[in-house]
């Protein structure tokens, strides 16, 4: 009787062991193409031996758990360099905006604008009474000062558009915070018992994934198995299930700060100290090459505006006034041509003495000139040198955040391959496993079943 409630058991054990390994194998399936899932399998092993008449011998199968396939330096790897993809790609969407400002490709741009003002000189110079040539320079000089405040102004709105980008980025860091934490709480609580929370390791590690695209951040996972994770330097954003929630701020500059609140409840700026993820390539793009072109601008236009004017003022208009500045303003932002010289073209100082009006165009030509000297970057470049210096530096920037984006692209294909290859999903693999659980399953049951009826054989040879 023992020997053959021993086989039911055993049988019993196999087949209920079976049936948990199809079901598993079943939910491997079933999340194929589910985004960050793990493959999962089910450990088994012989159940406990006991002493029989035949020695130490085991009776049946038992389960030590359902493990999650998963290599954990893969995980690390794959949030880091998301991080560097979010802050390649933040850098190349906003440079591609800043690449159509200084577009020359359309006809007219920076360079086409200078080659028109200096061409309106030298066209003065040979008429330096004409109408026409006067009122052409006006015009180009109007178009210069336009195309240097309209890239300034597009520059400007590009930095803004970067500040709502960087609130709309916190607050997304701060919804991901908050889902670490609560699936912190819950693997905690479900892994206090001893079971393993497989499914919410995989979600927090996609959210920490996704949190990483947009801000670069630090994770380790301490003994409750809960993720700690810090930002900017170390100060923390999770830890367990608490969270410390990002905030932003207009600075003195106008533009967007990041702040983090400290334990005492005050705010940290830490714009500085964000380095990664979309937020950090934002910020690199508005403070560091988009600010750097904007001090080209103003350097160009201050540079036209005090040359220009120093030989202007000296000169002689046709009515045989000096001292009219050509150019006002502080730089590329508010540029323009003096409204007096607009309304009466007669102040355009051609002549370089007053006795030489109208046809002396020595002043012009002393203009006109400024187009080959060294005025610009310490004395050792052109007016013209520094704007193709400022086009060319753009496309160079456009293409090294394009090549990295692409780089990193490449990246995480590859890493994203390999951990497919480590705790990804293959349907071959998990058909071999169904069609042997499932042999196992029958063999079980077949197993049951003859013990079964030798049971009733003994029973009715007792009756």
């Amino acid at each position: 009787m023992t020997h053959l409630f021993g086989v039911l058991s055993t049988g019993a054990s196999a087949l209920l062991m079976q049936q948990r390994a199809i079901n598993v194998t079943g939910n491997n399936i079933a999340n194929v193409n589910t985004p960050g899932y793990s493959r999962q399998k089910l450990n088994l092993e012989t159940a406990t031996p006991v002493q029989s008449s035949l020695g130490l011998m085991s009776f049946g199968v038992t389960s030590t758990g359902i493990e999650r396939v998963y290599d954990r330096f893969i995980g690390v790897q794959l949030t880091t360099e998301n991080a560097n993809l979010g802050r390649w790609e933040a850098q190349r969407s906003m440079l591609d905006r800043v690449e159509v400002v200084f577009d020359e490709s359309g006809g007219y741009g920076l360079n086409q604008a200078l080659s028109d003002f200096w061409s309106a000189w030298q066209n003065l110079s040979l008429n330096p009474e004409g109408g026409t040539e006067r009122a052409m320079l006006a015009s180009t000089s109007q178009g210069l000062a336009d195309t240097l405040r309209g890239q300034y102004a597009d520059l400007e709105q590009i930095r803004e558009d970067i500040d709502r980008a960087v609130e709309n980025g916190v607050e997304t860091v701060n919804r991901l915070v908050a889902q670490i934490a609560d699936l912190n709480r819950k693997i905690a609580s479900t892994e206090v018992s001893g079971t393993n929370a497989n499914d919410y390791r995989d979600r927090r590690d996609l959210v920490l994934k996704q949190l990483a695209e947009v801000i670069d951040v630090r994770s380790y996972e301490n003994a409750d198995g809960q993720v700690v994770v810090s930002v900017a330097g170390g100060r923390p954003l999770v830890e367990s299930g608490n969270t410390w929630k990002l905030q932003t701020m207009t600075n003195a500059d106008g533009r967007t700060d990041v702040l983090w609140p400290d334990l005492n409840g005050a705010a940290v700026v830490v714009t500085g100290e964000i380095s990664g993820g979309n937020i950090g390539g934002w910020l690199q793009t508005r403070d560091v090459q988009i600010a750097g072109y904007q001090d080209q601008l103003d350097a160009l236009a201050q540079g036209l505006r005090d040359q220009i004017n120093s030989i202007h003022a000296a000169g002689y208009g046709l009515d045989g006034t000096t001292g009219t500045a050509l150019l006002i303003g502080t730089g590329a932002a508010d540029l323009q041509v003096n409204s007096a010289v607009l309304g009466d073209f007669d102040l355009i100082a051609a002549s370089a003495t007053a006795a030489g009006v109208p046809g002396n165009a020595d002043n012009a030509l002393a203009i006109y000139d400024l187009r080959t000297a060294l005025t610009m970057s310490g004395g050792t470049a052109t007016f013209d040198s520094a704007a193709n210096t400022l086009v060319s530096q753009v496309g160079y920037d456009v293409q090294t955040a394009a090549a990295n984006a692409g780089h990193q692209a490449d990246m995480m294909t590859y890493l994203e391959n390999y951990r497919e290859s480590v705790s990804g999903v293959s349907l071959d693999e998990e058909m071999v496993n169904l069609v042997k659980f499932e042999a196992a399953y029958n063999a079980a049951a077949k197993m049951i079943s003859m013990a079964d009826d030798m049971l009733n054989q003994l029973m009715s040879m007792i009756r």
